[in-house]
């Protein structure tokens, strides 16, 4: 029997992510799994230096992967499912979302200093206006830098003194063991990660028979509940990937079984308004609990708020 080909982005994040989920496959179905190496758009566009967040459609992570997938160069491709586009997409299906890894934002800043510790006017770096929105919400006096590059990149920049501190999503250094180096993680009542921030999507054509056997092996009920309430919320806002839209989803156990919990923000780019709710509801409708909630910002303001200006992706380009 051939091996199992995993498409995956080159960058040491995604290579490790995929290799994750490769080793899963493996021990689960007792197959050899080799990881192919597909270059993105967006993978070019940030060696180029240009602003990911100036591109001119969502997906630019993904849609190479897809291809593949759909041309049979690959039987599987591994996403970061923050990056997917929340339209479905021909011939592909969601297989699997394995459990998540930690979905908080981090902070790594000079000198083992959190947020609050930092001087007014220390520079701050991000490369997405979702977070610079929360940032300058927070009124801390700091300034934030657009940034790019990869996670060696921006903790380098810290490093070398041309930024007091970066923010980055917890889950990527936990996967490639840079935790050691996170000097804060915030609080999701500060800053509320992206839709989907954490959670991992492994993908296959929809008429491989290897998408339902990825789904029993390797999805988690619980984790795909939470995304499907995030994602309904940000598909509801029309966010699209450099939209400053937060939002967290949690399956608890409540008196009357599981329930699910979800919170939302949506900005203006400068932080100075912004539209937070929250709902409850079964799991089992995470998809509808979500996009009522979003429907139910859009009433009270959040569709004046959920696209940044032209002028605020000059500024800052997005992860």
């Amino acid at each position: 029997m051939s091996a199992i080909r995993v498409g995956t982005r080159a960058s040491v994040l995604a290579t490790t992510q995929s290799q994750l989920v490769a080793d899963r496959i493996a021990e689960s179905l007792g197959r050899e799994v080799e990881l192919v190496e597909i270059s993105t758009e967006g993978d070019r566009s940030q060696a180029a230096g240009t602003p990911v967040a100036s591109a001119s459609s969502t997906g630019i992570f993904v849609n190479a992967l897809r291809d593949a997938l759909l041309d049979g160069r690959v039987d599987v491709a591994v996403h970061s499912l923050k990056d997917l586009p929340t339209y479905p997409a021909d011939g592909i299906t969601l297989a699997a979302i394995p459990p998540r890894e930690d979905p908080r934002d981090a902070v790594v800043a000079r000198n083992g200093l959190t947020l609050g510790e930092l001087p007014v006017g220390s520079r701050v770096g991000t490369g997405s206006p979702r977070r610079a929105a929360q940032l300058h919400a927070l009124g801390l006096g700091v300034e934030v830098s657009g940034v790019r590059g990869n996670v060696d990149t921006r903790i380098a920049k810290v490093r070398s003194g041309e930024y007091d501190a970066v923010v980055l999503a917890r889950a990527g250094l936990a996967r490639i063991g840079r935790l050691d180096e996170v000097t804060e993680v915030l609080d999701p009542l500060q800053m509320l990660p992206a839709p989907g921030q954490g959670a991992l999507a492994v993908e296959c054509r929809t008429d491989d028979d290897l998408a339902a056997q990825l789904r029993e092996v390797l999805d988690d009920p619980r984790t795909r509940a939470a995304v499907e309430a995030e994602r309904a919320v940000l598909a509801t806002l029309e966010g699209g990937c450099s939209a400053p839209i937060g939002a967290l989803a949690d399956v608890v156990e409540g008196e009357d079984g599981e329930e699910l919990w979800v919170r939302a923000i949506a900005l203006s780019p400068d932080g100075g308004l912004s539209v937070r709710m929250s709902a409850t509801g079964d799991p089992a409708d995470a998809a509808g609990v979500g996009d009522r909630l979003a429907t139910e910002m859009l009433a009270d303001g959040a569709a004046d708020l959920a696209l940044p200006t032209n002028d605020s992706l000059d500024k800052v380009q997005n992860a």
